[in-house]
């Protein structure tokens, strides 16, 4: 473990009166941390073929008010999205994650899009990022913090567009943790997760007020998809 992780432990250790570990307890951990476990997966998203689980993705996807648009390649994106701002009226300038897995997206085909990379601002109605993996248990996006994937503009802005590459569809939760451990794994076997994990199922929503679900409450209004068919870089 990082110094500051200790440090961390330490602390919750301390307010939970509770002594630091001893050495056959922090082999056991080391040990759990290493090899996780799988939790039990829903029998819907087990054992899913490439086109059951994009199937399964969609629907659940559209099920929770989430719109998605199939293009065959990375160069569609730019008409793609232009598209979707047309239809809903919406602002056509963008803050854009500087997420290398956009690098090949030809915004310049479109000059009527106007790009800004970087954080979202309070200003920003529209963000456009990619995303670490689609779940098609639930359809659910899975997103990771970073210097180039800043966690706001999955949030601040009103409108939120996902770029995801069909190879970056996994079927369960379990499938989607695996895969981060393994892009994150040191040679020496130990794992360090980002800061922050969001799973984002469908637009921000809540039914506080006489049990009437309300979009928008908490975060974005909407969200969109931009499922890639081909196999460019992913997470």
């Amino acid at each position: 473990m990082s110094a500051g992780r200790d440090q961390i432990l330490g602390g919750i250790r301390q307010a939970l009166k509770r002594g630091p570990l001893d050495e056959a307890e922090r082999r056991t951990l080391a040990e759990r941390l290493a090899h996780p476990q799988r939790n039990l997966v829903p029998a819907r998203a087990a054992s899913l073929e490439p086109a059951a689980r994009l199937a399964l993705f969609i629907a659940m996807s559209e099920e929770v008010q989430t719109t998605v648009t199939q293009v065959d390649r990375a160069a569609a994106v730019p008409r793609a999205v232009a598209d979707y701002l047309s239809r809903h009226n919406l602002p056509s300038r963008l803050v854009v994650t500087p997420d290398p897995q956009l690098a090949d997206i030809p915004w310049a085909e479109r000059p009527m899009l106007e790009i800004r990379r970087g954080r979202a601002e309070d200003s920003d109605a529209v963000a456009v990022t990619a995303c670490f993996a689609g779940i098609a248990e639930t359809g659910t996006l899975m997103l990771i913090s970073g210097p180039e994937s800043p966690t706001r503009n999955n949030f601040l802005p009103d409108t939120h567009i996902v770029v995801l590459r069909r190879a970056q569809l996994v079927a369960s939760y379990e499938d989607g943790w695996a895969r981060l451990r393994d892009k994150l794994r040191a040679p020496d076997g130990s794992v360090a997760l980002p800061r922050t994990v969001n799973f984002i199922t469908g637009p921000s929503r809540t039914a506080d007020i006489e049990q009437r679900i309300e979009l928008g409450a908490h975060g974005p209004r909407r969200l969109h998809i931009v499922l890639i068919a081909d196999e460019g870089p992913a997470a």
